[in-house]
């Protein structure tokens, strides 16, 4: 692949719904192209931008891949993203390196949920969209329809520049609106044709269409536009071109990628109406004052790190994409990020898994640079002298957690560096330890995303792992109190133990934790066996008598006891102390509690009803609703935390994939009497296996 300047650049991010056909779609515009000799499809698993086993495995995309290709003297970054709710974070990344996006919907199915959240994230990205209609020769394909379904639910700005030539099985061909020919698919090329006579009405009326939504682009133009002057073709482009990539207009293109039908003109679309990388201006901060600059490709060095993996030969390689400067092979750059100075060694692109030498990344190109020591996902590399950062990436919190253990004992020093190196690759992927339960904690977007984790984890680092639900952080408290004695006395030959206490137990308020009092007179137990008795009771509260889980909010007083010249010790005051607790803990009306979490649900306000439904079902309190600053509704609730274990779940279930939550901790509450048994039966169940 030759080098380019940057007005010589586009970068397209392919999106859509899953199952809409993008992976399908770069694969047949890789070929079109001449990028790759053979097209491919998902179900054989050779696909260019599905390499990965996980993806082969399911069919689907889980990472967003770099897959450039040269059309007309042009070269086309093409990232094909995945389509799948889970991997957003992907879809996320790919945008802050690209200039436009390509989303594709299929013929058959419309706008889908996946469709609506793509357009949406492209939306608040600022970025130009193009629309490619796919599978226009599978049955049912309806393209008027599809149209309409987009004009419904993306926005009145839909403007189809093709119409399809034919229809379903027949289907072989597209019509420029523009230029108002037909062009009739013949392999890998395409034969141009009249319009037949049936068709020139249609034609004809979505040129006249064309031509009046291109023209509110320009003042002027429209002006002389609705004067009655006639307005030339190029005068047309002119408005084309700049409504496009001004985001007032999106064309709508069609094809079928099956077919290789229509994949020309999509290329020759994205040439001619998408954004030269080199005139994509872009904000930084300046580190040396604080501003927010606007700058454009001419300024000194400014790159994103927009996306990190490992390999297991070549190491962490990091994609970059550079808005203004140039990256040279064997050089220098600064991570204005960490402050650190990078060494730059090979550079290069990779269209799916193949490597593609590059001597360097001008501005507008994106490249993968390997073997950083300090680069993570997000960074920005830039001139020393002009330190700027871009903003951070904003990620999606995640959602779903897993308790995680080693298969075989011994391995898990090999997790926990196998992990690390995931959280390099996948900024949504979270490890954390939980001090209560001393579970290792992996949360990620969805039990998908999880799932397919471990596997990589397995294949690339060759340690397996077990999940599991994380333990329920259960608590234990009294609603009475008691007054009781405890006493130890052991006689062995030589000196005994004797440890002597008299304590009342009672319940504190919610959040109170534990007070100890001391109201020994008279040197009944002495000083140092008091601070025993201390140590022994909160030894004690570790693990309550139910169900073994830690005791909170009661107070202990030492109200009394004795103790022996010879015999007495702080081990036997803190043995008398145990014998107390558990008597008191007995009679004092012992209850299980449960952690609350107070849960913001974010969802689409028609699917409220269905999830306040499920949250009521899962012993939730709705505390009410609102509206989001991004449109959405917020239905406010709080709920058991043992219920909302699975919730990425059931809410990606419930709002196919568009719904959101964050939760909090809130406080405990009592377990209700019959769940509280099964609880408590379960954990002596366990303990006695133990």
């Amino acid at each position: 692949m030759k080098e380019y300047t940057g007005d010589k650049i586009r970068n397209v991010a392919i999106v859509g719904h899953g199952g809409a056909g993008t992976t399908s779609l770069t694969e047949a515009l890789l070929y079109r192209s001449g990028a790759i000799s053979r097209m491919c499809k998902v179900e054989d698993g050779q696909t260019t931008t599905d390499f990965e086993p996980e993806e082969i495995k399911r069919g689907v995309s889980v990472s967003a891949t770099l897959a450039p290709v040269e059309w007309r003297d042009v070269k086309i970054n093409f990232i094909d993203t995945p389509g799948f709710a889970d991997f957003v974070a992907e879809v996320k990344g790919a945008f802050r390196a690209v200039d436009s996006v390509l989303i594709v919907v299929s013929a058959t199915s419309g706008v889908q949920i996946g469709t609506e959240q793509c357009w949406k994230l492209a939306e608040e990205a600022g970025l130009p969209r193009l629309i490619f209609v796919n599978k226009m020769d599978r049955e049912n394909a309806d393209y008027d329809n599809i149209l309409d379904n987009l004009r419904a639910k993306i926005g009145k700005r839909i403007l189809p520049l093709e119409l399809p030539l034919g229809k379903e099985e027949n289907f072989c061909g597209v019509i420029d609106v523009f230029n108002q020919k037909a062009y009739k698919g013949n392999g890998n090329g395409a034969d141009e044709i009249e319009v037949p006579d049936d068709m020139k009405d249609w034609v004809q009326d979505a040129h006249d269409k064309m031509v009046e939504a291109a023209v509110e682009a320009d003042d002027e133009i429209m002006e002389r536009y609705l004067e009655g002057e006639p307005i030339s073709d190029e005068e047309v482009m002119s408005c084309l071109v700049k409504g496009i990539r001004q985001g007032i207009i999106f064309p709508v293109l069609c094809g079928s990628a099956f077919k290789n039908i229509g994949l020309g003109r999509t290329l020759s679309a994205i040439v001619d109406y998408t954004f030269p990388a080199i005139l994509n201006e872009y904000h930084v901060t300046n580190l040396k004052n604080g501003e927010v600059e606007r700058r454009d490709s001419n300024a000194p060095l400014a790159a994103l790190v927009f996306k990190t993996t490992s390999d297991p030969f070549v190491g962490r390689m990091s994609f970059v994409r550079v808005f203004s400067g140039v990256i040279k092979a064997d050089s220098s750059v600064y991570n204005a990020s960490r402050d650190e100075v990078e060494k730059v060694g090979t550079i290069c692109t990779l269209r799916g898994k193949n490597q593609i030498p590059m001597k360097q990344i001008p501005a507008g190109d994106i490249g993968v640079i390997s073997r950083l020591q300090f680069t993570m996902t997000g960074d920005t590399l830039s001139a020393k002298e002009t330190p700027v950062q871009f903003a951070p990436i904003e990620y999606p919190l995640p959602m779903y957690s897993r308790a995680i253990a080693p298969k075989k004992k011994g391995d898990e020093d090999k997790i926990a560096s196998a992990l690390n190196k995931l959280m390099d690759e996948d900024p949504t992927f979270i490890v954390s330890r939980n001090p209560v339960t001393k579970e290792t904690l992996i949360s990620g977007m969805g039990d998908q995303h999880l799932d397919i984790l471990m596997e990589r984890m397995k294949r690339k680092f060759g340690v397996d792992a077990v999940l599991k639900p994380p333990m329920v952080e259960y608590r234990e408290t009294i609603r009475g109190s008691a007054e009781v004695e405890g006493k130890y006395k052991k006689q062995t030959g030589g000196h005994g133990q004797y440890g002597h206490v008299v304590i009342k137990m009672e319940p504190l308020p919610p959040g109170s934790g534990f007070v100890f009092e001391d109201k020994i007179f008279g040197g009944a137990v002495p000083r140092q066996y008091i601070l025993a008795v201390e140590k022994g009771m909160k030894e004690s509260m570790e693990h309550g008598i139910l169900a073994g889980y830690p005791v909170v909010d009661l107070k202990i007083t030492l109200l009394d006891g004795s103790y022996h010249t010879v015999d007495s010790s702080e081990m036997a005051f803190k043995v008398a102390s145990h014998m107390a607790f558990q008597k008191a803990a007995e009679l004092s009306k012992p209850v299980l509690m449960e952690p609350y979490y107070n849960l913001d649900v974010y969802c689409d306000e028609r699917m409220t009803g269905d999830i306040i439904s499920d949250l009521n079902s899962k012993r939730g309190r709705i505390l009410g609703m609102q509206s989001a600053e991004d449109g959405r509704a917020v239905v406010k609730a709080q709920v058991p935390y043992a219920e909302i274990l699975d919730y990425a779940v059931d809410l990606r279930a419930l709002t196919q994939g568009t719904g959101t939550f964050e939760m909090k901790f809130d406080h405990y509450e009592d377990v209700p009497p019959r769940l509280a048994e099964k609880i408590i039966a379960d954990a002596k169940a366990a303990a006695e296996k133990k």
